[in-house]
């Protein structure tokens, strides 16, 4: 039981008309903070801006005897792929270098599922005449929305300490119109969870009904601790190998937070046999990807060591903000017992969860402070949260004092949301 259940009425109404005061002060100050997405902030932008100077005539652009400006090379320059391969440990045959996004060559993995099915595809998807994929959650809102934008039945599964609940996904998987699973397997969005060495490999085990079933792998935080050491992480698509499930699986990363998330470069990652099927696929749309961004990448960032000298001096600039936050948590929330909260050491983002039944009416309040957060319900399928309880947190973007001035609006809130609910329980 939280301190304001134990309250009597007349305790609960003062403390209540305190905290009111510090909101209403909070609100008269007309702030206008934004912790709605997780995005770099401008001064890890700055640590980058070394590729602004890696190409800077035409002779710079030349490769192997191979012109970066010009056509050709659909799964990307090779210094490029050779980077990728050795961030995730897997064959340069087994990678397809893209544009600036992941989510965008995500969303070209599952729009060619419905247009022309997947390497093992019986049936295209969109012809059938329902799919369900699988969404842990917490999640990530945006690959629900992919899958829900095609007219996928989208499945919640709980997110466990160490992964997604195993034994529900083992026993909905026996279901022939289970098409797929998303997942963030390291500094889980936005539980920060990473997924242990069994999860990994009862992925890899999972004996799916449909042929064409599809685990979507987005390693988006691969390298991206804040604290501590560079994590090593089991390699996916050698697990599905040893399992007997080549195909099984399609591995996503990126640079969007390495260097410019506007300008950076992505990757899929597979069996050779999907990564031939895709690019057949991907060739009828774009001859290349840009060549030019992937070619200056690989140049600035060099291999796997350089990366993680990268990511140390980004670590110098996250890990006071997340400090900031635990720290605020702490102080102003933990004893009450209204929320709880993960203390990831990577990833972009901190997932609390209030009391059921808080989490919008706690974001809504901050909102009419100044405080914009993503909304409630957004890390689950559909927006829905079904207890309304979590809230995701994205300390990255704004500056240490306009972060603790959100937080101390954010705690206000959550304060304020919890000893409404306990009066309400008490006059009924």
């Amino acid at each position: 039981m939280n301190r304001y259940e134990k309250m009597t009425e007349e305790e609960l109404k003062a403390d209540y008309q305190q905290t009111m005061a510090r909101f209403e002060a909070l609100k008269s100050q007309n702030l206008r903070l934004n912790m709605s997405r997780g995005k770099p902030g401008s001064d890890q932008l700055d640590l980058s801006d070394g590729l602004l100077k890696i190409l800077t005539e035409p002779k710079d652009c030349y490769f192997e005897g191979e012109d970066a400006r010009n056509y050709g090379m659909l799964d990307g320059v090779p210094d490029c792929r050779k980077l990728f391969s050795e961030l995730l440990g897997v064959s340069e045959s087994e990678i397809l270098v893209g544009g600036n996004s992941s989510l965008s060559l995500m969303y070209d993995l599952i729009s060619k599922a419905y247009t022309h099915g997947l390497l093992k595809s019986e049936t295209p998807w969109g012809k059938l005449d329902k799919i369900k994929f699988l969404c842990p959650s917490p999640g990530y809102d945006r690959h629900f929305l992919v899958t829900e934008s095609f007219g996928a039945e989208l499945i919640t599964i709980p997110m466990r300490d160490h992964g997604p609940d195993m034994d529900m996904i083992e026993e909905y998987v026996k279901d022939p119109l289970i098409k797929g699973v998303w997942c963030v397997p390291k500094y889980s969005n936005p539980e920060g969870i990473i997924f242990s060495d069994e999860v990994i490999a009862r992925f890899a085990d999972l004996k799916p009904a449909a042929p064409d079933f599809v685990i979507i792998w987005d390693n988006a935080y691969c390298v991206h601790e804040f604290e501590g050491d560079f994590v090593p992480f089991k390699n996916i698509l050698e697990e599905c190998r040893r399992a007997g499930n080549p195909d099984m699986v399609f591995e996503f990363a990126s640079t969007s937070k390495i260097t410019y998330p506007g300008a950076g470069v992505a990757v899929m990652a597979s069996s050779e046999d999907n990564i031939a099927y895709m690019k057949k696929l991907i060739g009828v749309q774009i001859i290349c990807y840009d060549k030019v961004n992937q070619l200056r990448h690989a140049r600035f960032l060099k291999d796997k060591k350089g990366v993680l000298e990268l990511m140390k001096k980004h670590a110098v600039i996250l890990k006071p903000k997340f400090d900031m936050v635990f720290s605020c948590l702490d102080r102003e929330i933990r004893e009450l017992g209204i929320a709880s909260w993960k203390k990831p050491k990577g990833g972009y983002f901190i997932s609390l969860d209030t009391e059921p039944g808080c989490a919008k009416r706690a974001l809504s309040l901050a909102k009419e402070a100044g405080v914009v957060m993503t909304e409630a319900g957004a890390t689950f399928p559909y927006g829905k949260d079904p207890e309304d309880r979590n809230i995701r947190i994205a300390p990255t973007y704004p500056p240490v004092d306009e972060l603790e001035k959100a937080m101390d609006v954010l705690c206000i809130c959550l304060k304020l949301a919890a000893m409404e609910k306990a009066m309400n329980r008490k006059r009924h």
